[in-house]
């Protein structure tokens, strides 16, 4: 079904497009290079995640031959092998029970060990990919760090160690909402990942980087509502002043 499962391909024209908005409006800024990262990271977790979504054949081809050497053993050790001594009471068949139940356990511990060899390589992939995208979403937090609406209030006094700041009210909130954007786009990355490998830790994987994202997100926004108020508020103290200039 086209909308049960997200598009690689959507996604990552939606992050290349987002790449020259962010061009064209802030051509010198270093988000330019993050942006163009998060289209790297992109197309390199949409590659991984056709992988991990098939198959590892060569890896289930190493699982059947081990199971089918144990057997061998197994049946080696039950059939060719002979036994000199003859049972001599109730003590021997319960030592023999023992020993066939202990076996069996083992055994069977070691079969599942090796039926989920396969789970637990795609799920140390996935980490991995993960990593790299946490490691953006903070890049991506620093970036819109510095950018506070207070220094648009006619009260603010920088320090000699202040940032430079040059960027116009509608820039700073222009600004804000794209990192908002990478940071949302970020998380459609990392779900590729759970849409492919459906193990419960890697979906916790990939919540806990949606969350971060998420969370920073939210901050952003707060910094974009204050500016916008502020911003209404400056118009209506103009208007209030035009208003009685024009009265008197």
């Amino acid at each position: 079904m086209p909308y049960r499962s997200l598009d690689p391909d959507k996604i990552i024209e939606t992050a290349e497009r987002l790449r020259l908005r962010i061009n064209e409006r802030f051509p010198d800024a270093g988000l330019n290079g993050v942006a163009a990262e998060l289209v790297n990271i992109g197309e390199a977790t949409a590659i991984a995640a056709r992988v991990l979504n098939e198959p590892v054949y060569w890896l289930r081809l190493v699982i059947v031959l081990i199971v089918f050497a144990g057997a061998g053993i197994f049946a080696f050790v039950g059939t060719f092998l002979s036994f000199d001594r003859i049972s001599t009471g109730a003590f021997d068949v319960v030592q023999v029970a023992e020993a066939g139940i202990n076996t069996a356990v083992l055994a069977g511990i070691g079969l599942v060990t090796l039926l989920r060899l396969e789970e637990r390589f795609k799920r140390k992939r996935v980490l991995e990919g993960l990593h790299a995208l946490r490691a953006l979403i903070h890049v991506i937090d620093m970036h819109q760090l510095t950018k506070d609406p207070a220094v648009f209030n006619p009260d603010f006094r920088p320090t000699k160690s202040s940032p430079r700041r040059t960027m116009t009210r509608e820039n700073m909130s222009r600004y804000l909402d794209y990192c908002s954007e990478m940071l949302s786009i970020t998380g459609k990355f990392a779900a590729l990942y759970s849409q492919s490998v459906t193990d419960t830790e890697v979906v916790e994987a990939v919540n806990d980087v949606e969350n971060l994202g998420t969370n920073l997100s939210r901050k952003i926004w707060q910094k974009i509502m204050i500016n916008s108020d502020q911003q209404i508020g400056e118009n209506r103290a103009g208007k209030t002043v035009r208003t009685r200039k024009a009265k008197t």
